[in-house]
């Protein structure tokens, strides 16, 4: 069984706390070390008590508070050696273990596979978690959904997924300058709501129970829009039976989370 804790989705911030098997880790760590401690405590977990941080990539809002975290406890840190080497040359230190892109490693009991995805970062990537028989996809920022991208996620039983923003919104919207909209919907931005629901519903097996959306833009998506995209596409497939939800977290919102 795995317990799924969403600690902070969204442009401002990125934090998961998964825990199985009594081992308990943190899935980035882009907001402030005092947020996440907070928010871990809230969830009855010490930074301590952590087994392991993984880092998607070394973008801000997914390894904001890793500095000073890392500098007031001991906790070992995951990552490729592109993004290891992008957060060293910025002076954070700490207990560096490398994995390979593509590649399968234990953090304890939790298996863990790490597979490339299409993104502005040095070496990004997604993550399944494996505890038991549980599966949880960790699939954020990232451009369009490659074939390895699809299948690495095929089969689990919960999938957090970035549903960035609505196409429309974001054409239409007035802050954004054109050099970032087309940033946005590069293939190595960020997922629409329509890319989203069409990745979801071509992964999808029987197995899928829950399905959390995150990384939602302020200004150009809603969590109504999401929800009803990713819902419809995987109700015209057939999987009725699965929960669609916002992980996204605004201010001191309690975490989002689910067991599988």
């Amino acid at each position: 069984m795995l317990e799924v804790n969403v600690l902070a989705s969204g442009s401002s911030g990125n934090a998961l706390l998964v825990r199985g098997g009594g081992c308990s880790v943190l899935v980035d760590a882009g907001l402030s070390a005092r947020q996440l401690c907070s928010r871990m405590d809230a969830c009855g977990a010490a930074p301590d008590s952590l087994s392991g941080i993984l880092l998607t990539h070394e973008h801000g809002d997914h390894a904001r508070g890793l500095k000073v975290l890392l500098a007031k406890h001991r906790i070992p840190v995951f990552a490729n050696p592109l993004t290891a080497d992008h957060l060293k040359r910025a002076g954070i230190g700490g207990v560096w273990n490398l994995f390979s892109s593509g590649a399968a490693f234990q953090i304890g009991p939790l298996e863990v596979l790490a597979f490339s995805v299409p993104h502005d970062a040095a070496d990004p990537v997604g993550f399944v978690l494996r505890c038991n028989g549980s599966g949880f996809g960790v699939l954020t920022d990232l451009g369009y959904a490659t074939r390895q991208v699809v299948e690495s996620v095929r089969g689990v039983k919960a999938l957090l997924i970035e549903t960035n923003h609505d196409e429309a919104l974001l054409q239409q919207d007035t802050k954004r300058p054109w050099a970032v909209k087309q940033r946005i919907l590069s293939r190595h931005g960020h997922l629409s709501n329509a890319a989203a629901a069409a990745l979801v519903a071509e992964a999808a097996t029987e197995a899928l129970a829950h399905v959390l959306l995150g990384h939602l833009s302020r200004d150009c998506n809603s969590p109504e829009l999401a929800i009803a995209a990713v819902d419809s596409s995987l109700q015209q497939k057939g999987h009725r039976n699965v929960m669609v939800q916002c992980a996204a977290t605004e201010g001191d919102a309690p975490a989002v989370r689910i067991t599988v």
